[in-house]
């Protein structure tokens, strides 16, 4: 029997489209046809009120508490790096504590070294950077949004994406990934835009290429694995971009070279080891044979769920409208939803592969998925809903009343530098070495001025027992609970602690001391953070 070739069917039989014979074409066709088969929103004008609205939320959520103390290890760390590269005037090799940090790129530190150099060296004009990197994020989402999915989705994507407590009270700490966000947002947006045209947009595509060249500083190679993969995925589906050529490809390229190949290059001419020690222990070792933060592929589920909350109340539905097989359902979703979905969903996938993972790694995925939950809304009956308008403002009322109230509280609560008059007491004599041990505790170098502050893990400790034997006076910054007591039993008979002062979580005002020392624990007192400082000196030798 030979095989029904649908092309040879009178019309009246066929359908408006012919079956694909190669498995490998079967994808576009699901993908075109049954999918996405709608057509993109007409194009609508900004909304001033829906701008304001934007630019007011992210605003009363992000700008108004940030100077609550520095949390340990991340901001501590970078505060201070970003201090130290000021002092030294030193933009191209990063220090800590007087040592070459080659972990990470220098993008975070240059921008937190120029809003010290603007504002002053505070604990907020360090956060300054990243606040105005989420707000960033906010507005680009509005924008590139109204343009791909119509403004209205845009605006209800941007403004779960501002009511997101993972994204706007995560991403304004100070670390890496609020700034690798709008990187990865920017870039994605621009060649997304540069692509989907009959002809390549060369403006769209120089702009995507720049800004992969930024995140390249802010964190490495990472963005352009967000950014290949979901553009190349869409081509492939939906087949109605355009080509990119390799000439296209040699520009994209070069634009992103030129953006971030001089400080690497620079960098490794100063300190050859960098290359060899960041690209492949910090990038690819990290992520095919973890040796930290390792968690279970599972692990961004819960981290979703309750990171995007309020709009994770949606899921269910938004599923639903995203496989209804009702033509009129269907003809609804667009392919640039298509788009925004992989663009997101790749973003979570990549990282779940990864065996080290932190919450914070798939912050560059939120500003996609809000702006898929954006558009179910609008295409739903959702978006008139006073129960919807109540849940965000209860969500505004609460994130407002955690930002300016319990994250300033409880920072002050687990800070060493709330105490900063007894951490100068002993460690402000820049002639009396100061240890960390098993950890840093950079925020107390950041409070305290001093980049000298040197530092030993637990398997050390018979180095650091012997470089105390060599100095006649030394404070020790020890910040786990039980480091005082390891500490005691390692010292040497020449070697005796002549004062001791704790640092660890104290009560909390109207809990009983039983339970305030179990939410201590859950807490994780100091594990963090600075618990004990110990006085060690050499015992001075007896005349024969």
């Amino acid at each position: 029997m030979q095989a029904l070739d649908t092309e040879r069917l009178p019309a009246s039989n066929c359908p408006t489209f012919s079956f694909p014979r190669r498995t490998r074409d079967w994808l576009p066709l699901l993908w075109s046809k049954v999918l996405f088969p709608g057509h993109k929103p007409d194009a609508e004008r900004v909304r001033f009120g829906a701008l304001l609205l934007l630019l007011l939320i992210p605003a009363a959520l992000l700008y108004p508490c940030m100077d609550f103390y520095l949390f340990e290890p991340d901001e501590g760390r970078y505060a201070e790096i970003s201090r130290e590269m000021l002092l030294r005037g030193e933009w191209v090799v990063p220090y800590l504590q007087g040592e070459p940090y080659l972990d990470k790129p220098p993008l975070l530190y240059w921008l937190v070294g120029l809003s010290y150099r603007l504002f002053g060296v505070h604990d907020w004009s360090a956060r300054l950077v990243p606040a105005l990197a989420v707000h960033g994020c906010i507005l680009l989402t509005y924008g590139f949004g109204r343009r791909i999915l119509g403004e209205r989705a845009a605006f209800w994507g941007a403004l779960l994406l501002s009511l997101a407590p993972g994204f706007v009270s995560i991403g304004r700490l100070l670390i890496l990934d609020g700034l690798l966000t709008f990187c990865v947002t920017l870039a994605v947006f621009a060649a997304f835009e540069g692509v989907r045209g009959e002809r390549l947009r060369p403006g769209w595509w120089l702009l995507a290429g720049s800004a992969c060249g930024l995140g390249i500083l802010a964190k490495g190679p990472v963005v352009l694995l967000l950014l290949a993969p979901p553009l190349w995925a869409y081509r492939r589906l939906e087949g109605r971009s355009c080509r990119i050529g390799r000439r296209a490809l040699l520009v994209f390229l070069a634009a992103v070279l030129a953006v971030a190949l001089p400080w690497y290059i620079a960098i490794c001419v100063r300190l050859p080891a960098f290359g060899p020690y960041f690209f492949w222990v910090q990038n690819v070792v990290r992520f095919l044979a973890p040796f930290d933060h390792l968690r279970p592929i599972w692990f961004y589920g819960p981290v979703l769920l309750f990171g995007l909350l309020p709009a994770t109340l949606f899921t269910v539905p938004l599923v639903r409208f995203l496989f209804s097989a009702d033509p009129a359902v269907s003809a609804r979703r667009c392919p640039e939803l298509g788009f925004v979905l992989l663009a997101g969903g790749w973003c979570v996938l990549f990282f779940s592969l990864s065996g080290c993972k932190l919450p914070t790694y798939i912050l560059p995925a939120f500003p996609f998925l809000a702006l898929t939950l954006g558009y179910y809304l609008i295409e739903s009956a959702w978006a008139h809903s006073r129960w919807l308008k109540g849940l965000l403002q209860l969500s505004f009322a609460i994130l407002f009343a955690a930002h300016n109230l319990i994250l300033p509280w409880y920072a002050g609560y687990r800070a060493a530098s709330a105490r900063l008059a007894e951490l100068k007491h002993y460690c402000g004599d820049k002639q009396t070495p100061v240890v960390c041990y098993p950890r840093n505790c950079d925020s107390a170098a950041f409070y305290i001025g001093r980049d000298d502050l040197q530092s030993y893990r637990s398997k050390q400790t018979h180095l650091l027992v012997r470089w105390l034997q060599d100095r006649p006076r030394t404070v020790l910054l020890l910040t786990h609970r039980h480091s005082l007591q390891g500490l005691d039993y390692a010292l040497t008979p020449d070697l005796r602690i002549t004062d001791r002062r704790h640092f660890g979580l104290g009560t909390i005002p109207g809990v009983p001391e039983s339970i305030a020392q179990k939410l201590s624990w859950f807490m994780g007192e100091t594990s963090l953070g600075l618990c004990d400082i110990a006085v060690v000196e050499r015992r001075r030798s007896q005349p024969e």
